[in-house]
């Protein structure tokens, strides 16, 4: 039997990490395409991606910005829908909050979406992983995503508006959220958050600067949190 030890727990997050880079690189790419078409330059391209470094944010106002929405909008919604990454920091303190200070503040800066759905699944597969492996762990699910977004990013700023339109890399999206919330969803509780998600979205697409997003979002999660509270108000009950 292989002897497992915090090295190998960092290799197992790049092996778990690396398949996202097929998600990461046209979505980089599409977003330096984005960003020079809306008249940024390739530094400041690259400093949004570098201090952002969260790609649902950027492209929220990104397009809100070229849509010529007020910046304090653009603002709001980017961090409306980065509300989401203060719920995984929640959900990863019970893992990592034992780790140095130090650890934690890169742990902060680098949760997004991959480096949070892998590392969950991790830790509730194996729970007795003590926290300097879970810490590897993460840094590794991370390691192979960083450069790759931002050279990808490079890349799409650089090369600009020589990517032709047929390469279609807007499907890296929906794409990317699609293969890491399908797995997610596995209570009754998460399955009526999106569902209610999706519906009030789609209800609302005519609401400008597209907020419909932000109102969908609160309704998920309040629908989510709703179910959850009754179904444990019938268990109790039983």
């Amino acid at each position: 039997m292989a002897i497992t030890t915090t090295k190998s727990y960092y290799w197992r997050g790049f092996r778990d990490g690396s398949p996202f880079i097929v998600m990461a690189v046209p979505f980089g790419m599409l977003f330096g395409l984005l960003a020079t078409e809306s008249g940024l330059n390739v530094v400041q391209t690259m400093s949004f991606s570098a201090t952002v470094f969260a790609g649902a944010a950027q492209f929220t106002a990104l397009h809100l910005l070229r849509d010529d929405a007020p910046t304090i909008v653009a603002i709001l919604s980017a961090l409306a829908v980065n509300l989401r990454v203060a719920m995984y920091s929640a959900s990863l303190t019970p893992y990592l909050g034992a780790a140095p200070l130090w650890q934690r503040a890169f742990a902060a800066y680098f949760t997004i979406d991959q480096s949070y759905a892998c590392s969950m699944m991790q830790f509730e597969k194996e729970p007795k992983m003590r926290v300097p492996e879970r810490i590897r762990y993460f840094f590794g699910v991370v390691t192979p995503l960083t450069p790759a977004w931002l050279v990808a990013t490079y890349l799409g700023a650089v090369v600009g508006t020589r990517i032709p339109e047929s390469w279609g890399l807007d499907f890296a999206l929906p794409i990317t959220f699609l293969a890491m919330v399908g797995p997610m969803l596995r209570t009754f509780s998460h399955v009526v958050a999106a569902l209610v998600a999706i519906i009030v979205a789609l209800l609302t697409t005519t609401v400008p600067y597209n907020l419909g997003l932000l109102i969908a979002g609160c309704a998920g999660m309040m629908a989510g949190a709703r179910s959850e509270l009754v179904l444990e108000r019938r268990r109790a009950a039983a």
